[in-house]
This record gives structure tokens, sequence and C-alpha cells, in this order.
């Protein structure tokens, strides 16, 4: 029986899905979450408590990874920017994003973000809520973001008025 089929079965017939880090078809494949371990997300590129967890990488041609971020209040990126761009689906929450010569921005649950290439921004929860999103980025070459200073507490929004 095709792995497919034995999904197909397992679900219909109640049984246990079989435990495998990639289901595939001759053109499909679908990804497991937890199947890729999550890690925390390193001081040296982010202030406060983040953790990352896999969601997909290159394949092949196809040169686009992505990966959850989750933000505790108050944790943000640094200072980065990415050579194609990145986009950001937020997944739950609310916090910010800002470009280097632009004010902060309110991010919440639902809203897609699009940061043009070469841009230098930041992007975290805010000082009272967590927030969730799905980072999608370019990786031109292996290189798909050059991180760069942490961002200085004077230019991050801790106001309850400005975090509502």
């Amino acid at each position: 029986m095709s792995h497919r089929l034995s999904l197909i079965a397992a679900a219909v017939l109640g049984a246990a899905t079989p435990a495998v880090a990639q289901v595939a078809s001759d053109t499909v494949t679908v990804s497991r979450p937890g199947d890729r371990p999550s890690t925390r997300g390193p001081a040296s590129r982010f202030t406060g408590a983040v953790r990352v967890d896999p969601a997909f990488e290159p394949q092949g041609a196809v040169r686009v990874s992505g990966a959850y971020v989750t933000f505790e209040p108050g944790a943000r990126t640094n200072w980065h920017a990415h050579p194609q761009g990145q986009t950001l689906v937020v997944t739950a929450g609310r916090g910010w994003v800002a470009a280097w010569d632009g004010a902060p921005l309110e991010i919440r649950t639902g809203d897609v973000v699009r940061i043009p290439p070469g841009v230098k921004h930041w992007h975290g929860a805010s000082a009272g809520a967590a927030m969730t999103h799905l980072a999608i980025q370019e990786n031109p070459e292996g290189e798909d973001v050059d991180w760069m200073e942490p961002v200085d507490d004077a230019r991050y929004p801790r106001s309850a008025e400005v975090d509502r």
C-alpha cells in the first residue's frame, strides 16, 4: 500500500497516523509540525525571549524559506535587512515593525507586512502582548539576512497609549 493510501486508511479507520517527517505523493509533500525542532532566538540577534519554529527550507530551484517566530512581550529582532526582502504574516498577537527611517507601525493578527529588499528594519511583540508571525524570505546563494545592532530602547514603543 502506498504511503498516501496508508494515511487515508489510517484516517478512515481511526488508526494512528504513521510517524513520518514528510508525507509525499508524486508532486506534493506535507511537512508535519514539530518535525523540525524549535530553537531560542540568540541574544546576538534578538532582545528578549524569542522562539523560532522552522516551517520550510529552500528545496531545489525554490530558494524560499519560512519560520514561525514567537516573541514574548517586549521581545524584538535586532536591526536587519534581507537582500530579497521579507514578508511577515502575523498569526497571533500584537507587535511592531519599523524601518530605519520610519516610525514604528502596529501589526496585529491577520496583517501581512512586506519589507522591500535591503531595507534596514526590526519587528517584534508589543510591550504588553506576545506576537507570532510567519517570516518568509528568499535565500539567494544561501544568504537571506544581514544582522545588525540591537534596537535602542528609545526607538521601541513602550507606552500603554501606543500599545493598545
